[in-house]
Parts: C-alpha cells; sequence; structure tokens
C-alpha cells in the first residue's frame, strides 16, 4: 500500500514572515483568548524547531540547517519539559472563547501534545524503535540536497555541517536503544535501510563537491570520510548487537493500540466501530467487484460462469479470473518510474478535462525512492512544507529490489500492473496527495499543516480513486474499475488487520489468507504488509476511516445544497481548510459546531 510522508511536530520559527493562523481567525475580531492562543502557538512552532532542526528543514525553516537532533536522554527530556508547559498554558486558554479556526488549531495542538508526552513516557518509543531514528539520520541530509531552497554550495556546507554531527546521533542512538525491548521486525529493518545512509552521500553530495572551494571541499571530504566510517561502525553494531538481542514481541496490545488510535485519528468512532463498517465495505465491494468482473469476461474463451447470484465459490473465481486480464498488462521491470509517470499525466488530463478540482500549476516528478527509506511502502508522496510550496513535489516509487527472483519480480508486477500503477498515479498525485497537500499548503495557518491529519490525507487519496471512477475516468475500461475495486479493498482490510495482528494476534498466515483470498492480494504484496503491519500502529487504519469521513462530508454538502451542489466548488471548499482530521473539515465546511 502506498503512503505519504507526514511531517510529525514539525516547526518553524517567528522570526519568519508568514501567517501563523488564518481561516476564521482573520474574518473575525479577535478576542483575548485568540491573542493567547497565537502566542503560545508560535511559541511551541518555534521552540519545536529548535527542538527539531532536521524537520525544520523539511518544513522550510533554515535558519537551523547547520544542526541535527539531539536524541540524547537529555535532549529528550528537555524537549518533554517544554511539551508539558506547553500544555499546561494552553489549557489555562477557553477554547469556547477562540474563533472557529482558533478552535481547531487548538484540538490538534492539545492532541499533538498530549501524543507526545504520552509516546514518550509510556509507549517509550525511543528505547525500541530505531527506525525513528533512522529517519532524523537521513533526513537530515536527504532534506537538505532533495529540493533548490538555496543554492547548492550553501545546502552543501550545511551538509559538511551535519555529516560532522551524525556521527554523534549515531553513538547517542545505540546509547538510548535498549536491543532487548526491540521487536525482530523493526531491527531487520534498520539494518536493511543503514546502509542506505551513504547512499544519500554517494547519489546527492559527492556530485556535485566540485562547486566549493578547495578549502570547503577538503572539509566535505573530511567529513564523508568520518562519517561513512560512523555508517559502517553503526552497521556493525546493528548486525553484531542489536538483531540478535531484538525479540520483543511488536504486538502492540489492545491497550496502547486504542490510545494511539484515539492520537492519530482524532475520530469519534472505536477500534470495534471500525472493525464491523470494514466486514461490512469487504462485502459491499466484493459484490461490486464481481458485478464488474462479468463485464470484463464477457466473450472472453474459457472464463468461468457468472450467474445472477453466485455461489461465494463462484464469485471467488470470476474475480479472479478478471483479475488474472488485469495482471497479464504490467510494465516492465526497469520502467516503473516511466509507467508511473504516463499514468500522472492521464490522470492529470482528465481531472482538467472534467475541471474536477483546481490544480497546481506546476507538476509532481516522479523519481525512484531513495535507499534509505525503503521497506515501508511501495510509493508515496514527498509535498515540500508550507513555507516553500513552490518547490518539487516528489512521487516516489520503490525498485524491485536486485535480490529478487522472477517469481518474486512477477508477483509484484502482476499487483502493480499497468492499471494498478494507473490508480497509485491516482492516488498519489492527480487528485490525491499530490493535490491536495498542494491546496493544504495554501491555508494560512502554518500550525494545521504542521498537525497535518493522516487520516484526513490518507482518506481523500482513497477518496479520489472512487470519485475518478464515478466521473467517468476509464468508463470504458472495466478491468480499470476492477483493479481500482481492489485497492479500495486493500484500504479496507488494512484497516482489519492493523487492529487484527496488534490487538486479537492474528498470526502471518491468517493475514496472508485474508489479504490473497478475500482480497486479491498478490503474495508479495501480502508478505510486504505484514512486514508494514509489524512496523506501524494505526497508520494502516487512516486510509479507511478517513475515506468514510470524505464520504459521509460529501453526502452532508450533497444533501444540504440539492441542485446547487458543484462537484469543483466543493472539493476546493473541503480542502481550503488545510488538513484537519475529517470532523473538524466537515464542522467548518457546513458551519456546524466546532465539537
Amino acid at each position: 500500500m502506498t503512503t505519504s510522508r507526514r511531517r510529525v511536530l514539525l516547526a518553524l520559527g517567528s522570526s519568519l514572515l508568514v501567517p501563523v493562523f488564518g481561516g476564521d481567525a482573520f474574518a473575525q475580531p479577535a478576542t483575548r483568548a485568540d491573542r493567547a492562543f497565537e502566542a503560545l502557538g508560535r511559541r511551541w512552532l518555534d521552540r519545536s524547531m529548535r527542538y527539531s532542526p532536521v524537520s525544520a528543514t523539511t518544513i522550510g525553516d533554515h535558519r537551523y540547517d547547520d544542526r541535527i537532533d539531539d536524541v540524547s536522554a537529555a535532549g529528550r527530556n528537555a524537549g518533554l519539559r517544554f511539551t508539558r508547559d506547553t500544555l499546561r498554558r494552553l489549557e489555562a486558554i477557553d477554547p469556547s472563547q477562540l474563533s472557529r479556526a482558533n478552535q481547531v488549531d487548538y484540538a490538534m495542538l492539545a492532541n499533538a501534545l498530549r501524543a507526545q508526552i504520552w509516546q514518550t513516557e509510556t509507549w517509550q518509543t525511543w528505547a525500541w524503535n530505531p527506525l525513528g531514528y533512522q529517519a532524523i539520520a537521513g533526513g537530515a541530509l536527504y532534506g537538505l540536497m532533495a529540493r533548490e531552497f538555496a543554492p547548492l554550495p550553501q545546502r552543501l556546507e550545511s551538509a559538511t555541517a551535519r555529516m560532522e554531527q551524525l556521527p554523534d546521533l549515531l553513538r547517542k542512538t545505540r546509547a538510548e536503544l535498549v536491543p532487548a525491548r526491540v521487536p525482530a521486525p523493526h531491527a531487520e529493518t534498520y539494518a536493511a535501510q543503514n546502509p542506505g545512509l551513504k547512499s544519500i552521500v554517494t547519489d546527492m553530495i559527492e556530485p556535485h563537491k566540485g562547486v566549493l572551494t578547495e578549502r570547503k571541499r577538503a572539509r566535505l571530504e573530511r567529513a564523508i570520510a568520518a562519517f561513512n566510517a560512523a555508517v559502517d561502525e553503526h552497521q556493525a553494531w546493528i548486525t553484531g548487537t542489536l538483531v540478535p538481542a531484538a525479540q520483543a514481541d511488536f504486538r502492540a496490545g489492545a491497550d496502547i493500540f486504542d490510545t494511539q488510535l484515539g492520537y492519530t485519528l482524532q475520530s469519534t468512532l472505536s477500534r470495534a466501530d471500525i472493525r464491523a463498517r470494514a466486514e461490512a465495505a469487504v462485502r459491499s465491494v466484493r459484490e461490486e467487484m464481481y458485478r464488474v468482473s462479468k463485464l470484463a469476461l464477457a466473450g472472453q474463451a474459457g472464463a468461468p460462469p457468472t450467474p445472477d447470484n453466485p455461489t461465494p465459490e463462484q464469485q471467488q473465481a470470476a474475480i479472479r479470473a478478471a483479475l488474472d486480464l488485469a495482471a497479464a498488462d504490467r510494465p516492465a521491470r526497469d520502467r516503473l518510474v516511466e509507467t508511473a509517470t504516463e499514468a500522472t499525466e492521464e490522470a492529470r488530463r482528465f481531472v482538467i478535462e472534467k475541471d474536477l478540482i483546481t490544480l497546481p500549476d506546476g507538476p509532481v516528478r516522479v523519481i525512484l525512492m531513495p535507499e534509505f527509506q525503503r521497506g515501508f511502502a511501495v510509493a508515496y508522496c514527498d509535498s515540500p512544507g508550507p513555507l516553500e510550496r513552490h518547490l518539487d513535489t516528489f512521487y516516489a516509487v520503490s525498485p524491485i529490489p536486485d535480490d529478487w527472483s522472477d517469481e518474486q519480480t512477477a508477483s509484484f508486477l502482476r499487483e502493480y500492473n499497468n492499471r494498478g500503477t494507473l490508480d497509485i498515479a491516482v492516488h498519489e498525485a492527480m487528485p490525491g496527495h499530490y493535490v491536495q497537500i498542494w491546496h493544504s499548503n495554501r491555508y494560512p495557518s502554518t500550525l494545521r499543516a504542521v498537525l497535518g491529519s493522516g487520516s484526513f490525507v490518507e482518506g481523500w487519496a482513497v477518496y479520489a480513486e472512487e470519485m475518478m471512477v464515478q466521473e467517468g475516468f476509464r468508463a470504458d475500461d472495466p478491468l480499470y474499475r476492477l483493479s481500482q475495486l481492489k485497492v479500495q479493498l486493500r484500504t479496507i482490510t488494512n484497516a482489519i488487520i492493523d487492529q487484527a495482528i496488534h490487538c486479537d494476534g492474528m498470526s502471518r498466515e491468517e493475514m496472508m489468507r485474508l489479504l490473497t483470498q478475500t482480497a486479491f492480494q498478490e503474495e508479495r504484496e501480502a508478505a510486504g504488509k505484514w512486514r508494514r503491519a509489524q512496523l506501524s500502529v494505526t497508520q494502516l487504519s487512516t486510509y479507511f476511516v478517513g475515506f468514510q469521513e470524505h464520504l459521509e462530508t460529501r453526502a452532508a454538502a450533497e444533501a444540504e445544497q440539492g441542485d446547487a451542489f458543484n462537484l469543483k466548488a466543493y472539493h476546493d471548499g473541503v480542502l481550503s481548510f488545510g488538513s484537519p482530521p475529517g470532523r473538524f473539515a466537515r464542522q467548518l465546511l457546513l458551519d456546524e459546531p466546532i465539537q
């Protein structure tokens, strides 16, 4: 399944001349409570940036590009004290006295602060999840080199300074992680990703060192040598110490899962609610897949029977046979980026033709996924921060691993066949993540952009897939509709396995049976999902829950507006509030009380 790279607790400095709050905050006279909240928000954003320079680079504040995060216990505890102090100050403000826009931002900030405190003190992710450290180490260099926000020599000097500090970050990582508390899947993924840190230097830094003066180039080369040696030393520790000792249970358990679910979704739906809705959706989507399969199989020699009232076995056989037709039309192993680029352009032309939503001026760039980030998702959308909305957006596609057999490769390409890749392009780029984040970055509240809701973002992308079909995309191609429904079924089963694995003890065999039989996934896709479900807790639920919220908000808007409903105006409207949790977007759009 795809994902979008989310910015977590990113920050900006108050010296930057951009609005921090927006929407109703500008339309209504500011109350004393509004002024107090806005001052607190600026303070939190500024201090958070100091605690996370790597995140600050991503969002577009470059005052600290030559620094990296302090991942030591002292650094962590300093951040925790600041978070607690901010929450205390926030709770002293009466949210009922705020503008509607600030009420939403208040709720999002409170949620983020409480989540950070709980994750640090109770869940203690710093002690057992090495992938958080990997994101900082890789992001420290990648964030500087991926986008041209400043002249190349300036970015190389910052990269040099960060490389000089990264050996210390890796040493602190070894000091903070408790190997016995690390689950094996996390350690194994870390072992595979860590060498990719060197590839950032090889691919993105070394080819450009000639632009530096002789003195600065010599400093860069010393930093590279020390950095590469530190990565090698760290890899030896990972393989020699961490991986053998990492035997902790990766399953979160019901208490941890439910708490994190609340912070992730900010939804009124409980785990049981989500499960009931998902199981009902599985049945309805499979029924639609059968109806479409009948169309696709009509006139096909040797096609299985497709009666109006099929048995479960007949339904399964017909859907499988039709999906096999789609799977036979697949890209070459070495043309994934080209195929994704062509698919994105086809979707873009349709969106323009139907005038479905206001589009960004510039294109999205399809790239191979950086090595240090591979092993979690097949694709993701990497959008610029809200302070640098003019810079490139990347649609990253993971290449097929070199060591995969022909059988494994064929399994992967059957899943990501030409029609499946087209649907993923709709999800990631057009009019999915790329378009939605562009709209989000136009909203004046940088605070809201920093705290954006993953379920709103992922839910929009799934909604975009369904909406495109409903508006006639590939209307004469039932195999495309079937492929899109298969991906939708994947988002539904994501929500099921997310809780079933972490709360109910679902085994790998049980999950594989659900995904390959009920959801028709190929073996490679299902096997990859087992690893992803082990590494994440509640993120797999964001797609389905967010999709449901978007469907319900649109239905409410249609009911309220009747014949006056306009789809483009609705899309532009619901995306005009940034990326708040779905229930807040609905309340803002329909002028309902903020709850």
